[in-house]
């Protein structure tokens, strides 16, 4: 579901760090190496079809690389 984020991040919070997360290897294959993160946080997004509402989102990090593949987990209100 393609979205586009029209508000800054809050509540930002990392929950897993380096080998804690599944998807490591991938993420260093495509991207590169780094110090990854995984983080959540509330943003207003803009969905493909033109509403607007908040969600909760998660994505992945790394310093030099930046923030990479945002999802939507579940949207709020």
């Amino acid at each position: 579901m393609p979205f586009e984020i029209i508000s800054e991040l809050a509540q930002v919070e990392t929950f897993a760090v380096g080998t804690a997360i599944r998807e490591l290897d991938r993420l260093q294959r495509i991207y590169g190496k780094g110090r990854w993160r995984k983080c959540k946080g509330i943003a207003t997004i803009k969905l493909e079809d033109g509403a607007i509402c908040l969600a909760e989102l998660h994505w992945y990090e790394a310093k030099g690389i930046g923030k990479k593949e945002f999802k939507i987990k579940q949207f709020i209100g």
